[in-house]
């Protein structure tokens, strides 16, 4: 039987608050209580009876379920069902991108829901409208009014003049101190340049305590893209890890220990424009010599969407490499696109993609094929249909304004500051939990002097630049 049950997307929730901050919309919170108890079972499903409970005369019968219990795998793919049947009576409509997020035409503009299992992020630009629909969630089940939303799945969200600053500077500390690093000495990149990773380079480590430190690296990565390329490449060599491994897993931490304080800040009236990089680095890996592709894209003032990947074969060429990188991020763009539109949000046509090979945009043009492009057969007509239908339009950026170069290897620190400023990535106050955070001033004047910095001025760099 199925038991699968969806959870939103991490770029889904990114998305609605980048749209969110630049409409300014109300951004609320709810919890229900005990939601799994509220599923209804549609399969036969017996236990025996409970301890302290018995039936009378018939000690040996057993219960049939009704509704699903906690550590049943059924139970959620059954409150799934229940939420998503009663948010439909209430007139919302699954958005077809992503399965999690719903969205209802109000007066004022349209109402969205976001669920992950049981945490709701309730927007729109009505007030009232929003309470309504908290009254009406709140008459079907046992919910918790948690109001504006501040920590969200380890997020913290915190509301500013300028926007919306998303972080986990929480998660963060809490990383470093259950791994020992809480005092460590900070570096100012995650990898280092000199080192060439191999997967048997010296002694094996214990691999619970790499594996641990891995995956919570990997969940950083939500809202600090600046380590999706050092995550991805230690990933690696999860299965047999060794000393030198380690070691570069450690340097993260250390990375991380000296730029805890950086979150996204999405900002408050700026257009919903969806710009995107793609970059690949070919054959940069030292072990087996196939490629890694990168791509960003923004919404406004930061990135909604990133990624950096290891390709699964080896490229014969860099035009090769960086195709099928592009392919890759022409399908996220559409994705994207149609996510937006669903939340009644236009996005104009064409999306611009930037690249840093100008042989590749030729190459998408132009629908004639020559010897020495015939093995990218497949990846060039799914790029080169969505060029000429004018859905995507790729345009030339320079090797040093190209965003995506921070996906797809290791960057000295003039490089990664750059290119963590485009991302939207920015210095902070010492956070609360709850949400009183602001940008950091005295940052910000060391920026403008010129004097040491962790990111680049808020002006500096953006997506847009590559267009002036």
């Amino acid at each position: 039987d199925e038991t699968f049950a969806p959870v939103a997307k991490m770029t889904t929730v990114r998305v609605l608050l980048a749209v969110a901050a630049a409409k300014g919309w109300h951004l609320h919170q709810m919890d229900v209580k005990n939601a799994f108890l509220q599923g209804e079972l549609e399969e036969q499903v017996y236990m025996v009876q409970p301890p302290g409970f018995h039936s009378g005369k018939n000690t040996s019968a057993v219960c049939r379920l009704k509704k699903s219990l906690y550590g049943l795998k059924q139970a959620p793919r059954a409150w799934n069902a229940k939420i998503t049947q009663q948010l439909r009576r209430m007139g919302f409509a699954t958005s077809k991108s992503d399965s999690s997020l719903f969205i209802r035409k109000g007066r004022l503009g349209p109402v969205s829901i976001l669920l992950y299992v049981d945490d709701l992020v309730i927007t729109g630009a009505d007030l009232g409208e929003l309470d309504r629909v908290k009254l009406q969630l709140a008459a079907s089940f046992d919910m918790k009014d948690l109001g504006d939303l501040h920590y969200f799945l380890g997020i913290e969200v915190i509301r500013t003049p300028e926007g919306i600053l998303i972080s986990q500077r929480h998660y963060v500390l809490s990383m470093l101190f259950k791994f020992g690093m809480a005092d460590c000495k900070s570096v100012s990149t995650p990898l280092d340049r000199t080192v060439k990773l191999r997967p048997d380079s010296g002694k094996v480590c214990d691999p619970t305590r790499f594996r641990q430190i891995v995956g919570s690296l990997v969940y950083l990565t939500i809202t600090r893209p600046d380590l999706s390329y050092a995550v991805g490449v230690i990933s690696q060599f999860m299965a047999r890890p060794t000393e030198e491994h380690l070691q570069c897993v450690q340097r993260v931490l250390r990375y991380v220990s000296g730029t805890k304080d950086r979150g996204l800040l999405y900002r408050t009236g700026t257009a919903a424009q969806l710009v995107g990089y793609t970059d690949a680095d070919w054959a940069g890996n030292a072990a087996d010599r196939r490629s890694t592709s990168g791509y960003a894209f923004s919404l406004g003032s930061a990135a909604i969407a990133w990624s950096s990947k290891k390709q699964p074969t080896v490229a014969l060429s860099s035009t090769k490499a960086e195709h099928r990188g592009a392919a890759i991020a022409t399908c996220e763009a559409i994705w994207l696109k149609r996510l937006i539109k669903d939340l009644q949000e236009e996005v104009s046509d064409p999306m611009t993609i930037y690249f840093d090979n100008l042989n590749n945009i030729q190459l998408a043009k132009n629908p004639v094929f020559h010897a020495w492009t015939k093995h990218i057969e497949v990846h060039y007509h799914f790029v080169c249909e969505r060029v000429l239908s004018g859905e995507v339009e790729l345009q030339y950026v320079s090797t040093d304004r190209q965003t995506a170069n921070i996906f797809t290897k290791p960057l000295v620190l003039d490089k990664l500051r750059q290119f963590s400023g485009a991302l939207g990535l920015r210095h902070l106050d010492v956070p609360n939990l709850r949400g009183r955070t602001v940008p950091n001033d005295q940052a910000r004047e060391q920026e403008r002097s010129g004097g040491d910095r962790d990111t680049v001025s808020d002006d500096e760099f953006d997506f847009g630049s590559a267009k002036e």
